[in-house]
């Protein structure tokens, strides 16, 4: 199968729209789950949640994280969170509309343990980096828990730990969405968006400079704040690795990660 060119006249139009009667519940409210003590993954993922259009932004942290959150956020809201239990009623909140889990949370039983409870309430889900890690070897309890929109976005060394698939590149990433039953983007510096329904859309606008530490994060946050803003799974998918991508061809040279949010601001505001 050819994957369709990823471009905004695919999805510009489902685009997350502010009006007159918005408020920051309308707009969306997304939760990124805090690891620690590596901290700067999760406020990337959250700055970034914000700066494309999420209303309220919180980050769910144990408490001995707490004060470490609190000394570099200001809008975001940081909130105490120990237990799996008080995870899961946090996330299953009228007022919580997206979640991320992974920049940052560190490979280990907690962070699936997270990442199960999230599944569970159905809510859009974004699952990155170390959320993934974490289920390698047992990929199918993810799998088997997905029951909402969710998006996973592993780099190549990410899928290869939850899938043992042959084939193309494209071939790979569309069984896996089949497998998975979540929204695929295998990123890479041609970046596929696979939907379970064979749908497959082909991202070549990235520049070379998003091959920077913490991009994937930005790139966490972008699609969690689209899925809170009511966008279906595989537009904000496609539009949040476009929008990504154009953020980093008008960003300056020397880019890093911490450049990424306010120019992904600049980006939507262009389309």
């Amino acid at each position: 199968m050819v994957p369709v060119t990823n471009s905004p006249q695919l999805w510009r139009e489902r685009l997350p729209r502010i009006g007159p009667e918005s408020n920051k519940y309308t707009r969306g409210h997304v939760v990124v789950y805090g690891g620690y003590p590596m901290t700067g993954a999760a406020r990337l993922a959250a700055r970034s949640a914000a700066r494309a259009g999420a209303g309220m932004v919180s980050i769910a942290a144990a408490t001995r994280a707490v004060e470490s959150y609190l000394a570099s956020v200001e809008s975001i809201m940081v909130k105490p969170i120990d237990t799996a239990e008080a995870f899961g009623e946090f996330l299953a909140s009228d007022k919580v509309a997206s979640a991320v889990i992974g920049p940052g949370a560190g490979v280990s039983e907690t962070t699936r343990t997270m990442a199960l409870v999230a599944l569970a309430t159905g809510k859009p889900l974004v699952l990155d980096a170390d959320a993934l890690t974490s289920f390698s070897g047992q990929p199918t309890e993810m799998f088997d828990a997905v029951c909402g929109p969710c998006v996973i976005t592993p780099h190549e060394g990410e899928f290869a730990r939850l899938f043992t698939i042959t084939g193309t590149r494209e071939e790979r990433a569309l069984h896996a969405a089949k497998v998975s039953g979540a929204i695929v983007v295998l990123k890479g510096a041609q970046t596929l968006i696979c939907a379970p329904s064979g749908a497959m859309v082909a991202n070549d606008h990235a520049p070379a400079t998003l091959a920077t530490a913490g991009s994937g994060d930005v790139l966490a946050g972008v699609i969690a704040a689209l899925l809170a803003g009511g966008m279906p799974a595989f537009d904000a998918a496609c539009a949040a690795v476009w929008v990504h991508s154009e953020a980093a061809v008008i960003g300056p040279p020397g880019l890093i990660a911490d450049d990424l949010p306010e120019l992904v601001a600049v980006a939507l505001d262009r389309l």
